[in-house]
């Protein structure tokens, strides 16, 4: 079973050892060097992929062979001639169409397997690069975090086409002139990287350009440098970076957001998430308020075999949900409660006193808890999204950041106006619909998908 939240802990990228600047001829073997470790670290996941999957099919044909009953034993056993088997043949295949009679040549081809090469594609060889360079083994890799990362780099595509294009063109030419700064300026803003955040990143590239001209590789790997730092500012002030269920206590997880952010899906995501790596989990439907968000979670519930706790009254107490919720985790020895909370801002002091008192029966039900508060951020909605975020940033007393819809946008910069202006860190991005489109967020990860050429 992969584990997801504990895959964090192995994000740590390797720093390349400084050596002496070496000639044009030693450069190129280097770089050639560099490219042939790793397409073979490449290949090297991939066979090790291949063997996973072939572990499964082999656990099927054994499923089949004991569930079958005793009659079909009698029918296995029955003695049959050979003409009669090459009779029943010829006589099936008559019946069937010829452009669904099974073919040899699909034996031929399962036969001359396929080089690994021919399934490396660009997507495959970044993802790879990406976890080589965090210290990974190729036969400690899953294939569902090379399905991620792909998610993931597509997601950021129109954000990173509208980047990195002019952004060559741009830098690598020494100290930023003041018409270069004003075109990284709007290509930032564009992204919705915010002002703050692309004062800053302005500032400190320029700082750096004005120490040493740098090509336009290495200025991009130093951009680089930069949002990495930025995105990952708001864990210099937790004690613990990680972000995991923690053992032996009950983990509370409040998710709050706006209706329409997609709060509800991603509850039902977070539920299958924990419980594909191993976290026996509950949820609460504790927005008892908003037309159909019970019936919502109650379906992400038997998508993810999650048990769902809710009130079948109409507009009932939502403290009283988590109350039950609370009552429910702990009686089925629960590692985590997903508790969906209100997303109205129309009065912001209805939602302080709503949050305040669903925190006061946690504070009192669940003593030795651990409790987080995540605002679910629509990625699509730009600033405006971050203004509700303020807002919510004071009502909920939040600890976190999930970033959803990040595919189709042209906004994912808005990941680091949150990291600048909000001060809080991103816990998970969402990259499709699918149930397994929301991972746990890795800096490093979000960068490279964003500014990789």
């Amino acid at each position: 079973m992969f584990n997801w939240f504990r895959r964090k802990k192995e994000n740590n990228p390797v720093t390349p050892e400084v050596v002496e600047t070496p000639s044009i001829v030693e450069e190129e073997k280097i770089e050639e060097v560099t490219d042939t470790a790793s397409l073979e670290w490449a290949k090297a996941a991939f066979a090790n992929i291949q063997k996973q999957k072939q572990v499964s099919p082999t656990l099927e044909v054994i499923t089949e062979s004991a569930t079958a009953t005793p009659e079909d034993d009698t029918k296995t056993q029955t003695p049959v001639t050979e003409s009669e088997m090459v009779t029943q043949e010829i006589s099936d295949t008559e019946n069937i169409p010829a452009w669904l009679q099974k073919s040899d040549r699909l034996d031929i081809l399962k036969e001359t397997a396929i080089e690994p090469e021919q399934e490396l594609d660009e997507d495959f060889l970044w993802s790879a690069q990406v976890l080589a360079n965090q210290g990974r083994l190729p036969d400690d890799v899953s294939e569902d975090e090379f399905i991620w990362l792909k998610k993931l780099r597509q997601g950021l595509g129109k954000t990173r086409r509208n980047l990195i294009n002019q952004l060559k063109s741009v830098v690598g030419q020494g100290p930023l002139n003041q018409e270069a700064v004003m075109e990284i300026e709007a290509m930032l803003l564009s992204a919705d990287v915010g002002i703050q955040a692309t004062d800053h990143i302005i500032n400190t590239l320029q700082n750096k350009l004005k120490e040493e001209a740098l090509p336009p590789e290495e200025a991009i790997a130093y951009l680089k440098e930069i949002l990495q730092s930025v995105l990952d500012e708001p864990l210099k002030k937790l004690t613990k970076t990680e972000f995991e269920p923690e053992e032996g206590k009950l983990n509370i997880w409040l998710l709050t957001g706006v209706n329409g952010a997609g709060k509800t899906t991603t509850i039902g995501k977070l539920a299958h998430l924990a419980q594909t790596s191993g976290y026996k989990c509950v949820i609460a439907a504790a927005d008892t308020f908003r037309a159909a968000a019970v019936e919502q979670v109650k379906v992400w519930g038997e998508r993810t075999n999650t048990p769902v706790i809710s009130n079948q009254g109409q507009n009932t107490d939502p403290a009283a949900v988590v109350f039950d919720g609370i009552n429910a985790a702990i009686a089925r020895e629960a590692n985590l409660l997903l508790i969906d909370t209100a997303g109205r801002l129309q009065n912001k002091k209805n939602l302080m006193e709503e949050l305040a008192k669903i925190r006061r029966i946690i504070d009192k039900k669940a003593v030795n808890a651990h409790i987080e508060s995540l605002l679910v951020l629509d990625a699509t909605l730009g600033q405006n999204g971050l203004k509700q975020a303020q807002v919510f940033s004071e009502a909920a007393g939040l600890t976190g950041v999930v970033l959803t819809k990040l595919d189709g946008t042209a906004k994912g910069g808005v990941a680091l106006a949150v990291s600048q202006q909000l001060n809080l860190p991103i816990r998970f991005i969402g990259a499709g619909e699918g149930i397994e489109d929301l991972r746990p967020f890795s800096s490093y990860e979000f960068v490279e998908a964003l500014l990789s050429a």
